[in-house]
């Protein structure tokens, strides 16, 4: 088995907002939605921790996922309700219960937050030397998904100092500081600000979910670490969620790498959510975005994983032949199949993001 590094999961979101208890097994969690109404994913879900170890997963990049922007508001839509709140206080104290949920899970021996290089190359160590992983720590570099539970710029730093690593500046629509998926426009000047504080503290940027406008400003006043934790390519399938070739080129210019999401609405052309029929769609179709990648890369030094399963979605929404995170190991095989060398699919499955963030990461 390899272990994966994979660049984006909302574990915390999901207990906060959906109740769930990401320590019981996947069999235990699905009975427990069996009768829920509330959302198509319900009884549906892929992600929990043993199903994170039995899939190798030694290291995420665990969100904090809240929204306040002038768009947002409480809406009926399952997910919408969940993540968008009229108060920017509203929004920076649900993403304070969330960071409450890995303080425990980091407790109980659960997960291990890594804040810094040492604390990640350590703990990777300690799973490369394992025999099992039954009873290992996760590891988690917390990042934020939408940058609005940050009250202002200039008080980046205290996320920092509880541990924040990485941002997003928007996500769905207009935070305070970007233009997310489905907006145009640019950084606000309260984003411009962000990310001056951003390059100074050291916090990464994840340039996934920025428009097209405000994704180019982004990388032009950023100099720091970057990447897109999970995101598609949109040569294959249109729409601006996805990446464009130019903009993958950039960012592998940059030294970034690009997390491969196991969305299905991302992976084929055509997909409408709540109607297409999952069989539709395979790992296969994940293998050809990470292909793309690494075609237009020249290597296989820029792709990675960014699965995103647990991102409001269940096997209603995964391609058609995952049932649980475990089956990311499956990528492997199919990624042999269209000639991938053994060194090529270890940097695929972790090596790539490993680098990055051993580089990006602050020292002890």
């Amino acid at each position: 088995m390899r272990l994966i590094f994979d660049a984006h999961l909302d574990l915390a979101w999901n207990t906060a907002s959906f109740d769930r208890d990401l320590t019981l097994s996947l069999d235990e969690v699905r009975a427990a939605e069996s009768n829920m109404q509330d959302g198509r994913f319900r009884g549906r879900g892929t992600v929990t921790f043993p199903e994170m170890r039995k899939a190798g997963i030694a290291v995420c990049i665990g969100t904090l996922l809240a929204r306040s922007g002038p768009e947002h508001q409480r809406q009926t839509s399952y997910l919408r309700k969940e993540l968008d709140y009229a108060t920017r206080l509203g929004c920076y104290a649900a993403a304070h219960g969330q960071y409450a949920c890995y303080r425990h899970w980091e407790a109980t021996g659960e997960i291990a937050m890594l804040r810094t290089r040492e604390e990640l190359q350590r703990h990777w160590q300690r799973w490369e030397a394992a025999s099992s992983y039954a009873d290992l720590p996760i590891g988690v570099i917390l990042s934020m998904e939408g940058a609005d539970p940050v009250m202002a710029p200039e008080t980046l730093e205290q996320w920092w100092d509880l541990g924040l690593r990485a941002i997003e500046p928007a996500h769905y629509g207009r935070s305070h500081y970007a233009s997310g998926t489905a907006t145009e426009g640019p950084l606000t000047d309260a984003g411009r600000a962000l990310v001056a504080e951003m390059q100074r503290l050291g916090v990464c940027l994840d340039v996934t979910h920025l428009s097209d406008e405000s994704m180019e400003e982004a990388l032009t006043l950023y100099e720091g670490p970057v990447w897109a934790s999970h995101h598609a390519c949109r040569s294959l399938v249109p729409g601006d969620r996805q990446l464009t070739d130019e903009q993958i080129r950039r960012l592998c210019a940059r030294g970034g790498v690009i997390g491969a999401p196991l969305d299905a609405w991302m992976l084929s052309p055509g997909w409408v959510k709540g109607q297409t029929d999952p069989a539709g769609t395979g790992l296969k179709d994940v293998v050809d975005h990470i292909d793309h990648v690494c075609q237009l890369a020249g290597d296989a030094l820029h792709a990675g994983i960014g699965s995103d399963l647990d991102g409001g979605f269940g096997t209603e929404q995964t391609p058609g032949d995952l049932n649980s995170i475990a089956d990311l190991q499956r990528l492997g095989g199919l990624l042999a199949d269209r000639g991938y060398a053994e060194a090529d699919i270890d940097n695929i499955f972790s090596g790539n993001f490993l680098r990055l963030l051993s580089e990006s990461l602050p020292p002890a």
